[in-house]
This record gives structure tokens, sequence and C-alpha cells, in this order.
């Protein structure tokens, strides 16, 4: 069975970073990404603060362009999920893909990024892809002149409501607080759209249909009142968990599941590194993530010219 220098897990910014900077160092390097390139970046129609593109870009292009650099220095990229991994001694990893095959390698990059948090409401499950989206960019075109709703007041909620004014009749951002949490510039570009309408102090209780989504059900946290609406579409944008669990217990987590590394992204096992947003930070972009990979490729690097 041949050794890996390094095999990354996940292909989002942060995996493809990392790909090319332990490519381009000369370490043996795979790619694994169970689904799709790109994670959640590949879902923002329009990123506007990724340095280098002074017009705006999409998070598509910027994956795809990724991608093509890291594969012109033959890292290898293969579609495979990872179902757990086993650390045998200080330089030697066994990873246990779902399918049934397992590798070797002497370090590993995890860049597995974070999925978005349901609401847990009553109906979230039972209308998910029929009504009830967690991707702006994948199903705003079928809410064409259609009521819906978006949930959240971070960046990622308004940038979505927004993108979704494109096809939508009426959008209507439910937020819990009085207050939104997106940056100034994006909050205004949100109050300016005429198609955007806030329900302020106000949760999502349950929600409603036959085979679609038909009505939602929001309380307003005042005076605790419940008001049904009839919606076409509900869009959940309430933050991200990381996908860690199927890590060793020996890499230590925070209390929401994020990877704890020190600055040089050394997690608590020695010859695993964490980049991204699976890992504890105070800021998630794709210019962080990708900033990440880059240092997680070449802390890889000089550890195994340490350590080997």
């Amino acid at each position: 069975m041949s050794v890996f220098d390094t095999i990354i897990i996940g292909g989002g910014p942060a995996g493809l970073s990392a790909g090319l900077y332990a490519a381009r160092a000369g370490l043996t390097s795979l790619l694994l990404e169970k689904s799709f390139m790109g994670g959640q970046a590949i879902t923002t129609d329009k990123v506007e603060n990724y340095p280098g593109f002074p017009e705006p870009i999409s998070g598509a292009q910027i994956i795809q362009n990724m991608e093509e650099q890291a594969r012109k220095y033959d890292l290898a990229i293969e579609v495979q999920g990872v179902k757990s991994v086993e650390c045998l001694h200080k330089t030697d990893f066994h990873i246990h893909l779902e399918n049934g095959q397992e590798l070797v390698t002497r370090t590993i990059i995890v860049a597995t990024g974070a999925s978005p948090i349901p609401l847990g409401v009553p109906g979230e499950d039972k209308f998910t892809g029929r009504g009830v989206s967690y991707c702006a960019t994948c199903d705003g075109p079928l809410f064409r002149e259609r009521q819906i709703m978006v949930v959240g007041g971070g960046n990622a909620a308004l940038e979505e409501a927004i993108f979704l004014t494109r096809f939508a009749q009426k959008v209507t951002v439910v937020h819990r607080r009085s207050a939104l949490r997106a940056d100034k510039i994006i909050q205004d570009r949100a109050f300016q759209n005429s198609k955007i309408h806030f329900l302020w102090n106000s949760a999502v209780q349950e929600i409603k249909g036959d085979s679609q989504v038909r009505e939602i059900s929001v309380q307003n946290l005042a005076d605790q009142s419940l008001t049904d609406h009839r919606i076409d579409g509900l869009f959940i944008y309430i933050g991200s968990k990381p996908n860690t669990a199927w890590l060793p217990s020996t890499v230590k987590l925070d209390q929401q599941g994020f990877i704890i590394t020190d600055e040089k992204l050394f997690t608590s096992l020695p010859g695993i590194f964490a980049a991204g947003d699976c890992r504890q930070k105070p800021l998630r972009q794709i210019v962080t993530a990708a900033s990440d990979g880059a240092l997680a490729g070449m802390m890889a690097y000089h550890y195994l010219q340490e350590n080997t």
C-alpha cells in the first residue's frame, strides 16, 4: 500500500489551498471530497471581498480557478467520503473511507468545513427540498414571482435575501432581534431594496404545507403572539456547525465541535492539521479559509522534514 505524505480531507477553499501548497512543496498529496468541490463557497452568488478581484466574482468561479490551479501542480483529487481515522504511529495514519477502502498517510489536513444549522422546528425535515432550502443560489430560480422568507440577520442571510429578489415577488427577512448583525454596507443594500421586508423580534415556529411549503407560523417574541404567513419558500441562514464528528477523540474540539488549533494550525494530535471553517477561529470567510490552507500545507511540509 502506497503511503501519501499528506491527505487533505475537504474540497473547499481551505482544502484546495492546502493541496496547492503541499503539491508545490513536493509532497505526494491527495485531496478527498465526499460530494462536490467548493463546500459552502460554491453556493455564494457574489463575492465582493476576495482580494485581487475589484469586481464581484461568484464563489463557483473562485473554486473553479482554485481547482484548476491545484491540478496544474499535480494534486490528486478523488470523490470519496471519510468514515474514520486511525493513528497507529506518530507519522502513520490510516484513513478508512466510506467505500471500505483504506489509505495510509504521514499527515492529514482536515478542511471539512461546516454545514448549515437547521431551525429545528416542526415541518423543517418534511419540507426540506420541497420549499425549505439552505442555498439561495441552488434553489432561488425555483421561486420566480413567489413570496419567500429568509431567516437570519447576518451577512449570509442578507446577501442571499438580496440575491433572491432577482426571482421572488417579495422576500421577508425574519430576525429574532430588533437590529441586524450584518455589515452596514450589506444592511444598507437590503433596506434600499423595495422587495425586501422585515419581521423584527420574530421567530419561525412551524412550517406547514401539503406537497410543498404553503404557510409559516411566526411568533412575535415581544408579545408571544402567533401569525401564519402564506409563503412559498423558506431559506434558512442562522449559522453553521463543523463537520468534525468523524475525528478521533484525541483531536480536541471546543463545545461547538470546532477543532482547536495553535497558530500554526497543529491540532492536539501531532501530524493532523486543521484549516478553514471546521476550526475554532473568529472569522470564517473564503479568504481566511484559503489562508489557513496555505499555512496548513506548509506546516505539514515542515513537520515531515523534522519527523521523517
